[in-house]
């Protein structure tokens, strides 16, 4: 099982949130964590510090990666010279690897100093990703993860911050093996077949999948906290929190 969370914002956080998602990886066991961005609220030292705890405290192995909300937005000085200084401190490379069971997941930095909310890939990255993904063990769930999602619906206010090459992107990535990337940011949670709605022409699916926010109180409507699951024979799973018994429940489908 790979659980997949975003936007945990702390600064804002639940407790009752975090002690739920403590209490479901000990039932649960996941074998890995994906993050996908905004572990902070304004990327203070202590908002890092209490994220870091956090994710220690589920004794489970975890990737993150960087969101908007990770690089100071007031700090000017800091935000053009230094964008993700205390980022790094607690997390290290801003895009890494992570080999498990089940699982090869790679991390994809999306976060530009210049930009507040959009996200960017570079052709760089593309190539770099695609290389990664070749060379992947054959017998792995090949799992990308950004912030900003490649699907976003033409009307949403958000859909400025999709990355310009995002179609490039799950193109190069699909053909080689990719069969889901993850993402968070949009505050709630929805899962889309890239290769039918961009028409990539692959022989199978490649999931574009969004995480609500796991732990923060910036709800966005009537969308709870929430995380995704991804079960090892390929299957998704949406957990919400129920305020009731202060819990993360399976959604019905």
């Amino acid at each position: 099982m790979l659980l997949h969370l975003s936007d945990l914002h702390f600064g804002t956080e639940r407790s009752e949130c975090i002690q739920a998602i403590q209490k479901f990886c000990v039932l649960h066991r996941p074998e890995v964590i994906v993050v996908s961005g905004d572990v902070t609220q304004r990327a203070k030292l202590s908002e890092f510090y209490r994220c870091k705890q956090f994710l220690e405290s589920l004794h489970t192995p975890y990737i993150v990666i960087p969101g908007n909300h990770d690089i100071p937005l007031y700090q000017v000085w800091k935000r053009v010279f230094h964008p993700f200084t205390l980022y790094q401190l607690f997390f290290g490379s801003l895009e890494k690897t992570l080999l498990t069971e089940h699982f090869y997941i790679v991390g994809v930095n999306s976060i530009r100093r210049r930009y507040h909310t959009r996200g960017h890939i570079s052709l760089m990255q593309i190539g770099k990703v695609a290389k990664l993904l070749e060379s992947a063990p054959k017998d792995k769930l090949k799992i990308i993860t950004t912030h900003q999602p490649f699907y976003i619906e033409v009307t949403s206010k958000h859909f400025k911050d999709r990355p310009a090459l995002a179609t490039l992107a799950a193109k190069s990535w699909g053909e080689h093996g990719a069969y889901a990337i993850l993402h968070g940011h949009l505050h709630q949670a929805a899962v889309n077949d890239l290769n039918q709605t961009f028409k990539l022409h692959l022989s199978h699916p490649l999931y574009d999948v969004i995480a609500g926010t796991a732990t923060s109180d910036r709800l966005h409507g009537a969308n709870p906290n929430g995380f995704n699951v991804l079960h090892i024979d390929g299957c998704f799973e949406h957990y919400i929190f129920d305020e009731s018994s202060k819990s993360f429940v399976k959604k019905a489908t």
